[in-house]
C-alpha cells in the first residue's frame, strides 16, 4: 500500500530537476511514490529524470509530448497518484532529508482532511523562512474558520500547493483549474478552504522555494498573465456573501501588484491587462471594493484609482497600512 504520493510537475527544467531529484532520494520510502510529469520538456528534463530511474524508489514518469501547463500537469500526476496522502514539489525547488515522513506523521496524528506546512524562500544564498499566516499550529480546525478576518494575511493568501498535505480522498477538491496558465492555485485554496471538513497548521518548514527564477510564470509578462482574471472569476463564481471583503481585498491587493510591474508587459498587452482589470474592478461591489483600496498604503490606492478614477470614496473611516499584506 502507498502512503504517499508525490506529484512533481516539470517543464524543461534541466537546471534544477537533478537537485529536486536528488532531495526526493533523501526522503525516499517504500511507502512513497514520485511522480514526475514532464510537460513538453525540450531540453535534458527527460534524459536527467531517467537518469534517477535506479536511485529513486517508486519513480514513475508521465509525459505529455506538448505542454498542457502547470494546472493541467499536476492533474495528470493527480490522476496516476495511488497514495493515502498526497503533495506537490515544483521541479525547480527541493526538500530537506526526511520533510516527507514528518509530513505524513503529522497528519496521520491529526487525522484531518490536509495540513499546511511553513517553508524556506530561496533568491540565491539567501534563505527565510515564511510561516503560514495562522499562529495556532497543531490544532485541527474548519478550514472556513481560517479565510476570514478581510483585513489581515489569512490562510486563503497562502495558496501554495507545495506547502502541505492532502488526503487523496479529497479528489476533486484537489483538481486544479485546468484552464489556468497562471494563478491556479488562487481558486484552488480558496474551494480547499470553502469545501473540505477539517484541516490543521504545523511548524515545519522543509520546502525549500526557489524565488525569480528566469522563465517561470511570476517573471514572464506574457499573454497567460491575463489568466489572473480568470483565476478570481472562478474565486467569485457563487461565493458566499461574507467572504466577498476578503475575496476583493485579496482580489484588489494583486492586482496593484500586477501593476507595480507592468513593465514586464508589452505596451499592447499592458493596454489589455489594464482594461481587464477596470472592468473586472467595477463589476464588483462599489461599497466593498472602496472600502478595500482605502485600507490599502497610499502608493497602492493611488494605482487603482488611476485604473479606475471614478472609484468613489469609501464610507469608513481611512486605515493607512505601510505593508499591503497580500503579496
Amino acid at each position: 500500500m502507498i502512503t504517499l504520493s508525490v506529484v512533481v510537475p516539470v517543464r524543461d527544467g534541466e537546471r534544477f530537476i537533478a537537485d529536486a531529484l536528488t532531495s526526493l532520494c533523501r526522503n525516499a520510502r517504500h511507502d512513497f511514490e514520485f511522480i514526475v510529469v514532464d510537460d513538453g520538456s525540450v531540453d535534458a528534463t527527460g534524459a536527467i529524470v531517467e537518469d534517477f530511474a535506479r536511485d529513486l524508489p517508486g519513480l514513475s514518469v508521465l509525459r505529455n509530448p506538448a505542454p498542457v501547463g502547470l494546472a493541467d500537469a499536476r492533474n495528470t500526476g493527480l490522476s496516476a497518484a495511488s497514495g493515502r496522502y498526497v503533495t506537490f514539489m515544483d521541479g525547480d525547488d527541493w526538500l530537506a532529508p526526511g520533510y516527507l515522513a514528518r509530513l505524513v506523521e503529522a497528519i496521520d496524528g491529526l487525522g484531518c482532511d490536509f495540513v499546511r506546512a511553513d517553508h524556506v524562500q530561496v533568491e540565491g544564498r539567501k534563505r527565510v523562512v515564511h510561516r503560514a499566516p495562522l499562529a495556532r499550529r497543531g490544532a485541527v480546525l474548519a478550514p472556513r474558520e481560517a479565510i476570514l478576518p478581510a483585513g489581515v494575511r489569512t490562510m486563503v493568501d497562502y495558496p501554495y500547493a507545495w506547502a502541505g498535505i492532502y488526503r487523496r480522498s479529497l479528489r476533486d477538491l484537489l483538481h486544479f483549474p485546468g484552464s489556468l496558465h497562471t494563478a491556479e492555485d488562487r481558486p484552488w485554496i480558496w474551494r480547499l478552504h470553502r469545501e473540505a471538513a477539517t484541516f490543521a497548521v504545523v511548524s515545519l518548514a522543509g520546502v525549500f522555494y526557489r524565488r525569480m527564477v528566469s522563465g517561470s510564470l511570476t517573471q514572464v509578462g506574457d499573454e497567460r498573465q491575463l489568466h489572473f482574471f480568470d483565476a478570481f472569476d472562478l474565486v467569485f463564481k457563487d461565493l458566499e456573501p461574507e467572504f466577498m471583503p476578503k475575496a476583493v481585498r485579496n482580489f484588489c491587493a494583486l492586482l496593484a501588484h500586477h501593476l507595480e510591474i507592468a513593465d514586464r508587459f508589452t505596451p499592447a498587452l499592458r493596454a489589455r491587462f489594464e482594461e481587464r482589470g477596470a472592468h473586472m474592478v467595477r463589476a464588483l461591489p462599489a461599497d466593498v471594493v472602496s472600502d478595500s483600496v482605502a485600507r490599502m498604503s497610499a502608493e497602492r490606492e493611488a494605482t487603482l484609482r488611476a485604473l479606475v478614477p471614478d472609484l468613489p470614496p469609501s464610507p469608513h473611516v481611512r486605515v493607512r497600512r505601510d505593508r499591503e499584506e497580500t503579496s
